[in-house]
């Protein structure tokens, strides 16, 4: 990793389709090499019924983006 980011760092987006947005990190995921970032890469998760949550239901999780993909922004 050549770039010592953080949570809570403000970052751009430099390849992939969200190419050019910013954000701020969430969350690390270090042992995947991937950050969270705030409002990008949101998706659903259908959750199956089971005994503790009988109805299911949708559930909301970030998708990481690969650090190689992403700029620290100037201070």
């Amino acid at each position: 990793m050549a770039q010592n980011l953080k949570t809570g760092d403000t970052v751009k987006i430099i390849a992939g389709d969200n190419k050019g947005k910013t954000g701020k990190i969430v969350k690390m995921d270090r042992t995947a090499g991937k950050a969270m970032i705030e409002g990008i890469g949101i998706r659903e998760r259908h959750m199956r019924a089971t005994q503790f949550n009988p109805k299911g239901g949708k559930k909301t999780i970030h998708l990481g983006i690969d650090l190689s993909n992403l700029k620290k922004e100037g201070k």
